[in-house]
């Protein structure tokens, strides 16, 4: 956060820096259609020589557009925004078209006609020094892996890494542990480069079978023979379970595992799960106590009945400005 000026419920602006990809999931979460971004961008120029040609360029410049949709990709970790231009500017014209891509470590003006209680506390939770990735998890099966980042408000997949395994019979059984080694490395690698262990509190390793056993147990003899400090000095933060297979949708189970649950306990992810976890329980064996659905969860509130409200992401990132302030009003009736 660089600077901010807006009064809550009322108009105003921040200027930002994303550091990380989870400052851009906020930022996705925090633009709105209609709101106005200002940043550098390239846009492609077209000019006339003297011979009167025609030649394109690209030139960097400042724009404001009014935001009408908005793109994230977590795994390339770019936010994109297409509108139209607002401000007066010597390349481009005044309601032409162009795309804004927000990057990391990019600077960005937001204005908004107004900012409520959950713009503010997005703004609050985004710029927390504390709010940051501490587990990790490698989901992984014999040739495959998901290298993954977890945070309380999403999962980012840092690495899929897929070797080619020999079957265990014939004459390719010979290639068999080169394949592994080659496999182990690349996870080991992939680890070292993603997981910061000065944040990192746990590495959750999961797999059907011994895959999980296997590679580990070889990280650790590599690590020992080679030195590689990240992996020896960090080895109590591992934790071996088992999963059903080694895609990455595998991990929303793991982690609902008790013993799994029990060893992520200080990690900001498992304060979700624990409560998703929870609703789901309730709605099964009491489920008197576990509303869904707008309607029932608002006459719950009127009868001040709720200790717990969920609220999707998605709902507060409408483009409908309507059904955006019900689900504020709600959050703010059920915490009054």
């Amino acid at each position: 956060l660089i600077d901010k000026s807006f009064d809550k419920n009322g108009e105003g602006s921040v200027k930002l820096v994303p550091e990380t990809n989870e400052d851009l999931w906020h930022s996705y979460n925090l633009i709105s259609k209609g709101d106005e971004v200002h940043t550098t961008t390239l846009r492609k120029i077209q000019a006339e020589s003297t011979t009167g040609s025609r030649m394109s360029e690209k030139v960097k410049l400042s724009l404001t557009i009014t935001v009408e949709k908005v793109e994230f990709d977590p795994q390339g970790g770019v936010l994109r925004l297409s509108g139209r231009n607002v401000e007066e500017n010597s390349m481009v014209k005044l309601g032409a078209y162009h795309t804004l891509e927000l990057e990391l470590h990019r600077l960005f003006r937001l204005r908004k006609k107004c900012w409520d209680t959950i713009h503010i506390e997005r703004i609050k939770e985004a710029t927390d020094p504390q709010a940051t990735s501490d587990l990790g998890a490698v989901i992984m099966s014999e040739g495959l892996a998901h290298v993954c980042l977890i945070s309380a408000s999403m999962t980012i997949l840092r690495s899929k890494i897929e070797v080619a395994i020999p079957k265990k019979r014939g004459a390719a059984v010979v290639g068999i542990d080169k394949a592994l080694g080659k496999f182990y490395n690349s996870i080991m690698q992939a680890i070292i480069r993603h997981f910061d262990f000065k944040i990192i509190k746990c590495v959750i390793l999961a797999s059907p079978g011994f895959v999980k056993d296997e590679c580990f147990s070889w990280m650790l003899k590599e690590a020992q023979k080679t030195n590689i400090r990240e992996i020896v000095e960090n080895r109590d933060k591992f934790i071996l379970c088992h999963s059903s297979c080694g895609e990455k949708y595998a991990l929303k189970e793991v982690l609902q595992t008790p013993e799994v649950q029990l060893k992520i306990t200080d990690t900001k992810a498992s304060g979700e799960v624990k409560l998703m976890e929870k609703f789901w329980d309730l709605l099964s064996k009491n489920p008197d106590k576990a509303y869904y659905g707008y309607r029932h969860v608002l006459e719950a509130n009127h009868k001040l009945a709720i200790e717990t409200l969920l609220v999707s992401d998605s709902l507060f990132r409408s483009d409908n400005i309507q059904t955006r302030q019900k689900y504020v009003k709600l959050v703010e009736s059920v915490r009054d």
